[in-house]
């Protein structure tokens, strides 16, 4: 066997590039990375495989970008799963106290490859969870930025996981769609053109995933989130933001300004179903995958229609509109649904919560979460 060639173990299950049952194959390693500047890229000899651990151990996960809206939850529900010590969080920013005491927190920036080589070699990681991105309208506000953390960041992470032999998962979003794309409902496969950066690095994302796992065998995954509701943490500056706030001002001042239009429709999740898709991605077996990036769905409403609903619980809710040019021609590019057929074939997508279920958990959510912080509820 001469080196350079990378044989992937097909007895190998959940933790393994190849699921039992599938073909193995062999790509041929290039002597250096696929960015334009050198770095050397690991080799394999005859006794290695894509399969550094046996199936049984638990992965060991990196998230970056960890404090953003996503990381924390995530971590807490894969470490119930894995072991709080097998689950590594990440961010440049210094954690809360109840995250810090809650598992592993190392800093990690996405810029910085070889301290990011160190990390994954230090605490042999094999699944890595790439969540570090400037979100939607702050990557139009600072473009230089958000190219550099949605872009080089996401090269550095795609070469350290083709060198690791790791399970990358690196999430896209309905901002990789764009005006020309079909919007009632968006399929997986379609013409996209965003017209943001952050739909840009997007769409570069998936499409480098994709290339580098047909061309070397890299375990590359990717689900299309639309927007995504939670409790604790607050909007970062995306264009779906308004259907987070808009819970947070019913609870608090009963009157919330949305910035888009009443009739912009738009699809949701509540970030439970969020992280319920993602491990559930993970943990499937590679041959029952027949995409690598797969939209994911739930619910579609517009501000008036999540309006309305709030109001069964509370009546005195007021809602103005003033919409704001930036993000609501940002919306008017998305799609109105995405369809997710592939996903629920595939390996058994489903949703737990509709608007109705959503809009009752958020409301008890943060009226619980207020009380407890010492806050008035409206």
């Amino acid at each position: 066997m001469k080196l350079g060639v990378r044989i992937c173990a097909p007895n190998m299950a959940v933790l393994g590039i190849f699921c039992r049952g599938c073909l193995s194959r062999a790509r041929i390693l290039p002597s250096r990375s696929f960015r334009s500047f050198p770095r050397q890229m690991s080799r394999w000899n005859s006794q290695e495989t894509c399969s550094s651990l046996p199936p049984q151990e638990n992965p060991r996960v990196l998230i970056t970008g960890g404090l953003g809206q996503l990381g924390v939850g995530l971590a807490q529900m894969l470490r119930k799963q894995y072991g709080a010590d097998n689950v590594i969080l990440s961010d440049i920013k210094k954690p809360p106290p109840h995250v810090f005491r809650s598992g592993p927190f190392v800093y990690a920036d996405v810029l910085d490859y070889k301290h990011l080589r160190e990390l994954i070699v230090n605490y042999r990681i094999t699944w890595l969870v790439h969540y570090s991105a400037l979100l939607s309208a702050v990557g139009e506000a600072n473009v230089a930025l958000a190219r550099k953390i949605n872009i080089t960041g996401l090269h550095n992470v795609l070469d350290l996981a083709l060198e690791n032999c790791l399970r990358l998962f690196v999430p896209s979003t309905i901002g990789a769609f764009g005006p020309s794309s079909p919007r009632d409902p968006a399929p997986d496969l379609c013409v996209q053109r965003p017209r943001t950066i952050y739909g840009v690095s997007k769409v570069h994302g998936e499409l480098m995933g994709e290339y580098l796992h047909h061309k070397y065998g890299l375990d590359f995954r990717c689900l299309r989130y639309p927007g995504v509701i939670s409790v604790n943490t607050p909007p970062g500056g995306g264009t779906t933001d308004y259907a987070v706030q808009i819970f947070h001002d019913a609870l608090s001042t009963g009157h919330h300004e949305c910035y888009l239009r009443p009739d912009t429709r738009l699809p949701m999740m509540h970030i439970s179903d969020c992280h319920r898709a993602t491990v559930e991605f993970m943990q499937t077996p590679e041959c029952q995958l027949s995409l690598r990036t797969y939209n994911i769905a739930a619910m579609s409403f517009t501000p008036e229609e999540v309006a309305q609903e709030i109001r069964k619980h509370l009546p005195h809710l007021k809602v103005t509109y003033n919409p704001d040019s930036v993000r609501q021609t940002i919306a008017d590019s998305w799609p109105v649904r995405f369809d997710d057929t592939n996903a629920r074939r595939d390996w058994g997508w489903a949703p737990a919560f509709g608007l109705e279920e959503l809009v009752s958990d958020m409301l008890c959510s943060i009226r619980d979460k207020r009380t407890n912080e010492g806050f008035p509820v409206s």
